[in-house]
């Protein structure tokens, strides 16, 4: 994958719509950024091999797969080594209802997002994350209501 080239304003405005529908047909593109479909179309190769988009993916309803319960989870542990870190990470990458996984500055050494159907789901999710873990604490939040979510990444930084 190449360094990534500066972006500039044209970059940015095929993000943001990319971002907010990737099956969005290329004319449509060429035409809200001012350009023509080859050199839009080049615009768009570039930006995936940099590596600015990463993928294209289809956004799924949690509540219509029976997912809709999104649990915060902090992760405390006394043991910092990289052998540690290995098992825990596979444990998390083995579990498909964590879908986010992060390295925490502060207090909490780890966050987890997971999403299941219901509170007993998430008690199996829980007896897998401490299954051969050593974990100091672990402390399980419920979302009560989702304000906001997106996967657009703000672009006001990029240029």
């Amino acid at each position: 994958m190449k360094r990534p080239a500066p972006l500039d304003a044209i970059d940015c405005k095929l993000l943001e719509i990319v971002q907010r529908d990737a099956t969005t047909p290329l004319a449509q593109l060429a035409e809200a950024v001012g350009l023509s479909n080859t050199p839009c179309w080049r615009r768009l190769q570039r930006l995936k091999d940099e590596g600015v988009i990463t993928a294209q993916v289809a956004l799924v309803d949690a509540a219509s797969v029976n997912v809709g319960v999104t649990v915060i989870v902090n992760i405390k542990t006394s043991v910092h080594t990289q052998t540690w870190f290995e098992r825990f990470r596979a444990t998390c990458e083995a579990i498909p209802e964590v879908v986010e996984f992060y390295r925490m500055s502060g207090d909490i050494d780890y966050l987890l997002r997971v999403v299941v159907p219901d509170i007993q789901a998430y008690d199996g999710v829980y007896k897998r994350l401490i299954a051969g873990n050593d974990l100091f604490d672990v402390s399980s939040s419920f979302a009560m209501e989702q304000i906001k979510c997106t996967t657009a990444l703000p672009l006001n930084y990029a240029i």
